[in-house]
């Protein structure tokens, strides 16, 4: 009936907020928002900036012992109730294998750090016009997670009064942890909730298992946070309903890029073109 007809590309593209007539404030918003290709320099500074003051922050925490320890008490009552308090029994088996339970040590106090790093650069070489999104995921999620830290100070398992739980670098002196030996000092010994250690590994996998071509990549995208979430429990860092909270904190932080950028981060164009960088991308995957 029409004598002219528009594709549907078409017609998403003029919908597109004009750069030329669009108020100053809404280009500005808009230019904010749009995906654009990530410099170096600046990210490695923010990410040492981030990285630093979220250590200072988390142990700038007062160390509120009788009230972690209470809450540590809840907790474990609340997983008894559930059924699910079996860290314990995961604790002392693991422990039994001296060279499973070294390795899980070291994979506690190096990994959570060394694989998001990792992540961070890949996103940066393979997918630039996702890696900002993705990175907001990353920090909304740590920023939240310290309101945790500050309003739910949390004993983890190794810490609780009259149980039975085994601390594993205490035991076979390994280097595994900043709140055990000579480094607890250095760390606040009661901010086990969230655990961050879950949250940082499931934003690994998910960004992994989304993006990666490979299956067997993200097979392993998938395996990383279910192998971080036993070495946890195994070293007693942590209870289960502590990678609940980091999981919650990795949702807050998904929300937050989604409302800012209007698409899941995974969803953005894999690259910028250049002579786009002033106006919103329409979600793609390629």
């Amino acid at each position: 009936m029409g004598e002219s007809t528009v594709t549907p590309l078409e017609g998403r593209d003029q919908a597109l907020p004009d750069p030329v007539t669009a108020p100053p404030r809404q280009r500005r918003l808009d230019r904010l928002r749009s995906p654009r290709r990530p410099r170096l320099w600046f990210e490695i500074l923010l990410i040492a900036v981030s990285y630093w003051t979220y250590s200072l922050v988390r142990n700038a925490v007062p160390e509120q012992r009788s009230e972690a320890l209470r809450n540590t008490d809840w907790i474990w009552r609340a997983e008894h109730g559930l059924g699910i308090a079996v860290e314990e029994s995961v604790n002392h088996a693991v422990n039994s294998v001296t060279w499973l339970i070294v390795g899980m040590n070291y994979y506690y106090a190096t990994l959570h750090f060394i694989v998001t790093l990792a992540v961070l650069v890949w996103l940066y070489r393979c997918h630039p016009g996702r890696y900002a999104a993705t990175r907001l995921v990353l920090f909304a999620t740590t920023a939240v997670a310290l309101v945790g830290y500050y309003l739910y100070p949390l004993a983890p398992p190794r810490l609780m009064p009259g149980g039975d739980f085994l601390d594993t670098v205490m035991i076979h002196q390994t280097w595994g942890s900043m709140a055990s030996g000579d480094l607890k000092h250095m760390s606040n010994q009661y901010a086990a909730m969230p655990s961050m250690h879950i949250g940082w590994s499931l934003w690994c996998g998910l960004t992994v298992c989304a993006l990666a071509r490979l299956p067997w990549v993200r097979v392993l995208g998938l395996l990383y946070p279910a192998a971080t979430l036993v070495v946890i429990v195994a070293t007693a860092n942590h209870f289960w309903l502590d990678a609940v909270g980091g999981l919650l904190c990795l949702a807050f932080g998904f929300a937050v890029a989604r409302v800012w950028y209007g698409a899941w981060p995974y969803a953005l164009p894999r690259r910028v073109p250049s002579g786009r960088q002033g106006r919103p991308l329409l979600p793609t995957r390629t």
